[in-house]
């Protein structure tokens, strides 16, 4: 079975790796870094890779498999250009963090025999490019799968059988809307908070001197690819905010407890919180 891989950045690298030793799939990617493409030539990582610039339409009407790993707002562009070279049957899936950017639009445009999988794989890393992509980030992490009326079922089953081969231990599947409204809160908010705890202290040569588990883990994040995750914001941008809302009255309650000198509310507090985490 052939799998092209549109996008050959950290994720689409991390497909790559997580795929390549399961020996049934030949391997191909198209990406606009002739430089990556070398390299994942040479390492072994792909049997061939396509830079945009040349004649993709072979790699796509030979592919069986489409996975596409690039920004959301490329998305659209990428079926709308190459519609004409995909051959009946394909399978097209993503690997994109808001699907209300592009999905309807997809949906419209998308050749009649050819099957989009909406998926997202919840598990990623700070860098961007092929050099920090790894086949480790998908161990036991979940998987999304966001399905649309016209999906054929066996196709779903690849998806999902797909997401398993590559080392995700759960894979679950939601609504289009219903996905967006979650990840605003599992994905978007944290990234939220972690920019700005970071960049709310004048940091400085103390500040790395004195910093423990609880900073590290919670600033993890903060190191962010900002042109994508402010597409990522921006899409998605009705949930994330009432998401922010929803925590700022948390954060209110908080305040309002130290100002009162209120032990008992903010053991309350951390008491449905320790209780709330227990349950995840």
């Amino acid at each position: 079975m052939n799998i092209t891989i549109v996008g050959l950045g950290v994720i689409g690298g991390s497909y790559a790796l997580a795929l390549k030793p399961l020996k049934k799939y030949r391997l191909f990617a198209i990406d606009k870094d002739e430089d990556t493409l070398r390299k994942a030539e040479k390492l072994g990582i792909i049997e061939k890779g396509y830079s945009l610039e040349d004649n993709v339409e072979e790699v796509i009407k030979n592919s069986d498999i489409i996975i596409i790993s690039i920004y959301p707002s490329l998305v659209k562009s990428f079926i709308e250009n190459n519609k004409a070279y995909f051959a009946k049957g394909t399978v097209i899936t993503d690997a994109t963090g808001v699907k209300g950017l592009f999905a309807q639009e997809i949906i419209k445009i998308l050749p009649d025999g050819v099957d989009f999988i909406f998926a997202h794989p919840m598990a990623g890393r700070e860098k961007k490019g092929l050099d920090y992509a790894s086949a480790e980030v998908f161990k036991g992490a979940n998987f999304i799968i966001t399905p649309i009326d016209n999906n054929a079922i066996s196709n779903l089953k690849l998806i999902e059988n797909l997401a398993y081969e590559m080392g995700f231990s759960n894979v679950k599947y939601l609504g289009l809307k219903e996905h967006d409204n979650i990840i605003a809160y599992t994905s978007q908010l944290p990234h939220v908070l972690a920019v700005s705890l970071i960049n709310s202290e004048a940091l400085n040569e103390d500040t790395g001197k004195c910093i423990g588990d609880s900073y590290r883990d919670l600033t993890r994040i903060a190191n962010i690819n900002a042109e994508l995750w402010s597409e990522l914001f921006l899409g998605n941008k009705e949930n994330l905010l009432k998401n922010i809302y929803a925590f700022e009255h948390e954060m209110k309650t908080i305040k309002e407890a130290l100002i009162r000198d209120d032990k008992a509310s903010l053991e309350e507090i951390f008491k449905k919180s320790t209780s709330r985490r227990e349950k995840l």
